[in-house]
């Protein structure tokens, strides 16, 4: 391959001119005939028996031409990218300008990425605001602690109450008829919960367990089953166990069953200088995002359409990979919300825009300050990766590119410099 020309044109967009030699072009056409001759029929002879001259007759010199330059481009394209110095980020389209027995010479035309500038990088201003912590956040997360230690006992000596957690079977009918739905066994139900339509929990109150008892409830007009809403309907219910959750009372035991401390004092304490630290590092996040904000009004480039694109493929496959960890896959998951493929795209669209402009300006930036990252720092981000994920570091490294690991570290660097550099009022 000889690089002849790069070429940049506006929009971000490089015509790289490159040659590959003819006698090399020459030998994959020769390999491509030798493949596909033995299918092809000619007049007078056996199929797969004619010459290549009778070939290229019959159909034209350039029958194989383009196997052959489809089957070298796999291998030339990059290593003219390579020598263009040009950064790529999509396909190319490719055209041919000539062909003759001494070279091939293509043209590819790429999006590149863009050329950068941000303004005035330096002394951005942003306000940093700290929420202060109330005391019904201690008590609510005191809360949440006491449910996770509660225990269930069962009640056998009085009917059931609110705040009860029963078990029951029912069966539904309008108007006499079972309805879709309708009809469960052995059914766990907390009363006062509010999971069941108005009306049914609060006269499950007051029955005892073995009893058998009717209740008439009437569904709401908006409810979700058109063919329900509105009409009045009779539930047989047979209420089989009762249970109550008991709370342990909040004093110095349950701090040190709960806790590292000795007292509820100190473990209140504790919790509130957590809440704290959480509202400092979400304000510290916050300060970030207005620099970002900030970054991008800064940023002058034209960005191609393709990497808008890419990356919110990015994204959707992310959102892919999420719905799976659920449990859930796409088709599941659009079934279900009435989403589809291109309305999830539509979504992502302007977060993916934003980290493409994002990562543009801190790349520039980096470049501006000649941040320089070290073997050692790439390293030990090679470690936490392979902690991360459970993995050996050298299966890692054979999975993540070192050069996309030193630009990571080098925009993370970058931020450091402009939250650094910025004028942040509390």
């Amino acid at each position: 391959m000889t690089l002849i020309s790069v070429t940049k044109k506006e929009g971000s967009i490089a015509e790289i001119k490159f040659s590959i030699p003819g006698t090399e072009f020459q030998a994959e056409v020769t390999k491509v005939f030798r493949k596909k001759s033995a299918d092809i029929t000619i007049p007078g002879f056996r199929k797969g028996k004619a010459p290549r001259n009778m070939i290229e007759k019959m159909y034209g010199k350039g029958f194989f031409y383009e196997d052959a330059i489809n089957n070298l481009l796999p291998t030339e394209y990059p290593l003219a990218v390579e020598a263009s110095g040009v950064e790529v980020v999509d396909s190319p389209e490719i055209d041919i300008e000539e062909i003759t027995d001494e070279q091939v010479v293509i043209i590819a035309n790429v999006a590149i990425k863009p050329e950068v500038t941000v303004d005035e990088y330096k002394g951005i201003e942003v306000t940093r605001k700290v929420e202060e912590v109330k005391p019904e956040e201690v008590e609510a997360e005191l809360e949440r602690v006491r449910q996770r230690n509660s225990r269930t006992t069962e009640i056998t000596d009085r009917a059931a109450e609110n705040g009860d957690i029963t078990t029951i079977d029912y069966s539904g009918s309008v108007d006499g008829v079972k309805f879709e739905g309708g009809t469960a066994e052995n059914q766990s139900l907390e009363l006062g919960s509010g999971s069941f339509i108005p009306g049914f929990e609060e006269q499950v109150v007051g029955h005892s367990i073995g009893e058998s008892f009717d209740i008439t409830v009437k569904f709401p007009e908006e409810y979700h089953a058109a063919e329900l809403a509105g009409k009045e309907a009779v539930f047989a219910i047979k209420l089989h166990g009762i249970k109550k959750v008991e709370l342990p009372e909040l004093d110095d035991e349950f701090a040190r069953d709960v806790s590292e401390f000795d007292t509820l004092d100190e473990y209140k304490a504790d919790i509130e200088a957590k809440i704290k630290n959480s509202k400092e590092a979400a304000a510290d996040k916050e300060v970030e995002g207005q620099l970002i904000d900030a970054l991008i009004e800064r940023l002058h480039a034209e960005i191609p359409e393709s990497m808008f694109v890419t990356e919110t493929e990015n994204f959707v496959r992310d959102y892919d990979s999420r719905l799976r960890m659920n449990g859930l896959d796409m088709k599941t998951y659009f079934q279900y919300t009435g989403m589809t493929l291109d309305g999830l795209r539509e979504q992502l669209r302007p977060q993916a825009e934003r980290q493409v402009k994002t990562r543009l300006a801190l790349e520039k930036i980096a470049e501006l300050e000649n941040v320089v990252v070290t073997e050692e720092e790439i390293e030990e981000e090679f470690k936490k990766l392979a902690e991360a994920y459970n993995l050996e570091v050298e299966k890692v490294k054979e999975l993540v590119d070192t050069k996309d690991i030193s630009r990571d570290l080098s925009v993370n660097k970058a931020v450091a410099i402009i939250k650094a550099e910025a004028k942040i009022s509390e």
